[in-house]
């Protein structure tokens, strides 16, 4: 399947010059296991890019990861056939592909902000990767070219005083810094607006035309792969018949809390005069603002990149200390920090992540991720947990098995539903979730949506969503909160202040 070729300007190819990358029946899966990747074969040429399509779990992510030559421990090359410059990745001796890598190929990942190191300041981030010592005005200049501010002291910050979408963007800047023939992209516009997905799309045609890469991405976004792909390989999963969310048992042990052994339901949570600025006062991230979520409300949190709304996600989560802030739950005061907070309030107040892996232990399996919440916060006996962990492998479909997989063996979508599980082991009253469909394909993410709706309909929890994707916002929230520069600009039911949209 392809899609037509919008070039920004004339590309930059040699018809003699063989394609960057090639793969011919390329299958990947572990031995004597699941198949991560079914047999698929593409050419990618220079001056274009080629968007890999497909559900969840399709393999999208495994093939990005095979170019680069960085499989999943114990996975292998079953079958078919690979060439990246040349190059079998997955074949080479590791001091070459470390050549490779650092002279010819650039991969940015979903989670781009764990690749960044939060003690560096974003100049010296970008720099690091350049080859030779580029001067200060080479590093602005990268920095403007993904669409960064470099007059407002962004340059000189660290990555925790970032949005998702600002990390994302320093990480491609860090890519293009090494002047790479292949540029890996999984989900590039993840946890970006309508209006900087845009402003991406642009940048990637003036980029694959303009210097000759040859850009591979990861996509879920239809609107983004029909924008700028040249080209679209659609990936398949092995399918499953899709189970409806499992209904509460009735003999289910409820979740216990911990002060006085008695379910706590509601669980209505407020932020009065919230305050937080980065690097001293220089940057202010939240000026003066409100939010409340009530029990069994829906709650969205929308705004540009960079508006400050995951910086409220994390104050009311207790991961983000505020200059000033009047927190309360149910009424009662709040302690500003998760750590300060009794295990009864941690046990109520859950947060998913933008990025899965912030949430997940790359060396624990699935199961045992699910099962460290139960301890602690539950009195169920590991018969009752076992159950409990099936239980929650349903709801976010995902298969029974992946009990025993580690988050490094599954997709980045797969990764974001256990990441929602392990959220929901222990029956929060109040749900945070940040952009958790960016990850998702569209039928999954409908699919992820409902399951949270029908769980705040049924249990009377507050669910509070970040989202860029208004669609989903105007399909299952009653109530939008909406952000620019760090300030509540306006609030009120969606259906007065945001239309029905679709995509």
């Amino acid at each position: 399947m392809n899609t037509p070729a919008r070039p920004a300007v004339s590309p930059i190819t040699s018809s003699n010059s063989p394609p960057p990358v090639t793969a011919a029946g390329l299958e990947i899966r572990f031995p004597d296991g699941p198949v991560l990747l079914r047999p698929v074969s593409l050419t990618v040429e220079a001056g274009r890019i080629t968007a890999l399509t497909g559900a969840s779990g399709s393999g999208k992510t495994t093939l990005l990861r095979a170019l680069i030559g960085h499989l999943p421990d114990g996975a292998a090359v079953t079958g078919g056939t690979l060439d990246v410059l040349g190059h079998d990745p997955t074949a080479l001796a590791p001091e070459e592909l470390a050549r490779l890598r650092r002279t010819s190929l650039a991969y940015v990942g979903q989670d781009p902000g764990s690749a960044l190191n939060p003690r560096m300041k974003v100049r010296d981030l970008v720099a690091e990767t350049a080859p030779g010592r580029p001067d200060r005005s080479a590093v602005l200049e990268l920095l403007r070219e993904v669409r960064l501010p470099t007059d407002d002291g962004l340059p000189d910050r660290r990555p925790t005083a970032l949005s998702g979408g600002q990390q994302r963007r320093v990480a491609l800047a860090r890519a293009l810094a090494r002047k790479p023939a292949v540029l890996l992209l999984d989900e590039p516009t993840a946890g970006l607006d309508a209006a900087l997905r845009d402003e991406i799309a642009d940048l990637l045609r003036r980029l694959a035309a303009g210097h000759g890469l040859a850009i591979v991405m990861a996509c879920h976004d239809p609107e983004l792969v029909e924008a700028c792909a040249d080209h679209t390989v659609h990936l398949t999963a092995p399918t499953a018949p899709r189970r409806p969310p499992a209904a509460r048992d009735a003999e289910h042990e409820p979740a216990v809390d911990d002060e006085n052994g008695v379910v706590a339901q509601g669980g209505g949570i407020a932020a009065r005069a919230v305050e937080v600025s980065f690097r001293g006062k220089a940057h202010r991230a939240l000026t003066a603002v409100d939010f409340t979520a009530v029990p069994g409300s829906r709650t969205a949190i929308v705004g540009p990149s960079g508006s400050g709304k995951t910086t409220l996600l994390r104050v009311l989560a207790g991961l983000q200390p505020a200059d000033s802030a009047g927190l309360t739950l149910d009424g009662i005061p709040l302690a500003p920090t998760v750590g300060k907070r009794p295990k009864a309030h941690q046990r109520r107040i859950q947060l998913v992540p933008q990025n899965p892996l912030d949430a997940l232990n790359p060396s624990r399996t699935v199961g045992a991720q699910l099962d460290r919440p139960l301890r602690l916060h539950t009195t169920l006996g590991s018969g009752a947990r076992s159950a409990r962990i099936a239980e929650l492998l349903r709801q976010v479909d995902l298969p029974a098995d992946s009990t025993d997989r580690y988050p490094a063996e599954l997709s980045g979508g797969q990764r974001q539903r256990v990441s929602i599980a392990r959220a929901l082991a222990t029956e929060p009253d109040v749900l945070l979730c940040d952009e958790i469909t960016s990850a998702l394909d569209p039928d999954t993410a409908t699919s992820v949506m409902e399951l949270l709706t029908g769980l705040n309909a049924g249990r009377g929890m507050a669910l509070v969503l970040v989202s860029h994707e208004l669609h989903l916002v105007s399909a299952h929230t009653d109530t939008v909160y909406l952000l620019d520069e760090g300030r509540l600009v306006s609030h009120g039911p969606t259906h007065e202040l945001l239309p029905t949209t679709s995509r």
